[in-house]
């Protein structure tokens, strides 16, 4: 684990680095200068972009996990792989794009009456979910050639740079709503523009479409397995963008506003997981090409444990501080506190899980993963249309958290019984004993509600010794004690230099 590892420190090192930045946006400048419904509409532009996206890869993205390690061969351009990757994401976007103008009226008339200021800054969602679907494609091309960091670098760090500047100017009276709303989606085409650069840079940009020597064979092989995952790469983000799309029609913007802001908070705990996701998943691809499954078996027990451990343990640190945390927030905000609970549950699940959607996604098998995927839209969109009209947002959390669940057992004893490979060890369950244990710390703590910063340093500090402090005690993690032996090390050599 020793690439992983190493790739996945730097990357949640920049991503750490960029959380702050995320956080200095949503978590505090968009609060201070933003209404809860403005809010609302640049999240939802957002979240329909990402859609736009998604819908547009026509399921390349997995194609290129899987495919690139039978095509890589730079003397020969990759056989001219990214054009031909490229060319389908074209087609994907032009249907989707036409498709988004056509229907106009009948998409706008759904937020007529709860959500009526997204209609003025419709159109928007096309260049956001453009930008975003080039950075999506060159990323993934990027994890296949295992350079990482940049692609982290250009989205956490110089986008989010680029939009503290653009609220700054929003704030200070220099741009008015109307212009940061296109500013923020014109915005998205700056990470894939630092791509292109990169790859240039490195001799690795090769979409010319002469490039392209993949024989009739493959490319059928190609088009059907993207087929068969396009749906597949819609589940994830669909849970989201349902959440928030049926939030706006049902309930308004203002709610939205909440909501979207919750996920972003948990989003931030998923950090450490996506790191090791991003790097692990290349790997997978190349395991089924060698066919050694004894490496991939070690490898989802790792990356499950780990993601365990910091997921859960950063959940808790939250958790226990969650009344003074959201004390700064709008009082509005305060409904988001069970919304958080419950997303978090279901994020925690997709954390220890996690890899075993690279695994499905990259195997023979990959074809039963739509049955999963489906699964998880529509539990996701029933769920919602009885739950969001009695519990409100809080019942789009519970949702989400229950299809999550269902979904991440139903993969997991997929791959169990096809493969016989799982991610559990004794180690795990004692790791979940001491995180229930220290999900009631703030009620075995002093009350110091007079001085609520010192509280939160009391119950953090509790927490964080009873929890991390057992497990490395009780090496019930060796991966973390490396993680923090290169960590520290990392940082001193930098310190030094």
């Amino acid at each position: 684990m020793g690439l992983v590892q190493k790739d996945a420190l730097r990357t949640t090192l920049i991503s750490s680095f960029g959380l702050v930045l995320g956080y200095l946006n949503k978590g505090l400048l968009f609060l201070l200068i933003f209404s809860t419904e403005q809010i609302g509409v640049v999240n939802l532009i957002f979240s329909l972009g990402v859609l736009f996206a998604q819908f547009s890869n026509l399921g390349s993205l997995y194609s290129i996990w899987k495919f690139f390690p039978f095509f890589k061969n730079r003397d020969k351009a990759h056989h001219g792989f990214l054009a031909f990757m490229l060319i389908l994401v074209g087609i994907g976007a032009t249907c989707v794009t036409a498709f988004f103008l056509m229907f106009s009226s009948r998409i706008q008339a759904v937020y007529l009456e709860k959500s009526p200021l997204f209609l003025e800054y419709y159109y928007w969602v096309i260049p956001l979910g453009l930008g975003y679907l080039l950075y999506l494609v060159f990323e993934v091309y990027l994890r296949a050639l295992f350079k990482n960091i940049i692609s982290v670098f250009a989205l956490d760090i110089v986008l989010r740079l680029a939009v503290t500047l653009l609220l700054l100017l929003f704030w200070n009276g220099s741009l008015s709503f109307d212009q940061f709303v296109a500013g923020h989606s014109l915005l998205f085409f700056l990470p894939p523009l630092i791509l292109i650069g990169y790859l240039i840079r490195i001799k690795e940009f090769y979409i010319h479409p002469k490039h392209i020597q993949i024989s009739k064979r493959f490319k059928k092989i190609l088009l059907n397995y993207s087929g068969f995952n396009y749906i597949n790469s819609l589940g994830g983000v669909l849970v989201n963008s349902l959440d928030v799309i049926m939030i706006a029609q049902y309930i308004g913007l203002k709610a939205t506003g909440v909501y979207t802001t919750i996920i972003f908070l948990t989003s931030a705990l998923q950090v450490p997981y996506k790191s090791l996701i991003r790097v692990s998943a290349p790997l997978v691809a190349e395991y089924w090409k060698t066919r050694d499954l004894i490496k991939m078996r070690q490898l989802y027990a790792q990356v499950s444990s780990v993601s365990l451990v910091l997921g859960l343990g950063l959940f808790l640190v939250v958790w226990v501080n969650i009344d003074f945390l959201f004390s700064f927030l709008k009082p509005e905000f305060s409904t988001g506190i069970g919304v958080f609970f419950f997303l978090m549950i279901g994020r925690l699940f997709d954390m220890y899980f996690g890899l075993n959607g690279a695994i499905f996604n990259t195997s023979k098998k990959y074809r039963y993963d739509l049955i999963f995927t489906l699964s998880l839209i529509i539990i996701v969109y029933v769920l919602n249309l009885y739950i969001i009209p009695i519990y409100g947002i809080e019942g789009a959390a519970i949702s989400t958290a229950i299809a999550l669940v269902i979904y991440n057992m139903g993969r997991l004893l997929f791959v169990y019984f096809t493969y016989k490979i799982h991610p559990f060890n004794g180690r795990q369950l004692i790791v979940i004993v001491i995180g229930l244990l220290c999900f009631y710390t703030r009620s075995i703590t002093p009350d110091l509600s007079a001085e609520p910063l010192l509280n939160a340093l009391v119950v953090t500090s509790l927490t964080v010794l009873c929890y991390f402090g057992s497990i490395l005690v009780l090496n019930l993690e060796p991966e973390l004690k490396n993680y923090l032996r290169n960590g520290i090390r990392h940082i001193s050599k930098n310190f030094k230099s």
